[in-house]
């Protein structure tokens, strides 16, 4: 099972940065290149401790579902959010909050397991590991620009 780990620093206040990654709105901003959208469960503003949310996305070509629930909650430092249904065989994913003299470091902590057992190793190692690093750290990117933006007033 492939872990990604990305660490961003953002130059904004902790809560800030916590609320911002927690925005169904701001998510469905950060990944319009595979045109995201939340289709069911939370459809809108800030998700919480045990919502869920079902979005519909491109994927290498192919829409697919993916169903989501928030499962620890500890605001400002702390989330995470388990795949209840979805094209992964498994997939995790913690939210680390750290404030420091310079703004947040907001740490990514992405576990998953592709399907189809030997097939779906071999798609990790070829390109799926690349594939959801490359995914992460563009959404990670908008929320950082965002939150050092007054623009972050639209999503919290």
């Amino acid at each position: 099972m492939p872990t990604i780990r990305i660490e961003t620093l953002i130059k904004a206040p902790i809560e800030r940065v916590f609320d911002l990654s927690r925005s169904i709105d701001l998510h469905q901003l950060s990944t319009h290149q595979t045109n995201e959208k939340a289709i069911a469960g939370r459809l809108s503003g800030l998700i919480e401790l045990h919502e869920t949310v079902t979005w519909r996305a491109r994927h290498f070509g192919i829409y697919q579902k993916l169903s989501v629930a928030i499962t620890a909650f500890d605001r400002p430092y702390r989330f995470e959010d388990k795949m209840l249904k979805g094209a992964f065989e498994s997939m995790e994913h913690t939210h680390l909050f750290e404030q420091q003299a310079e703004g947040t470091n907001m740490i990514d902590i992405f576990t998953f397991k592709a399907p189809l057992g030997i097939l779906g190793w071999v798609a990790e190692k070829l390109f799926l590991t690349a594939y959801m690093t490359d995914f992460l750290k563009k959404r990670n990117e908008t929320i950082r620009s965002v939150a050092e933006s007054e623009q972050w007033k639209q999503f919290v």
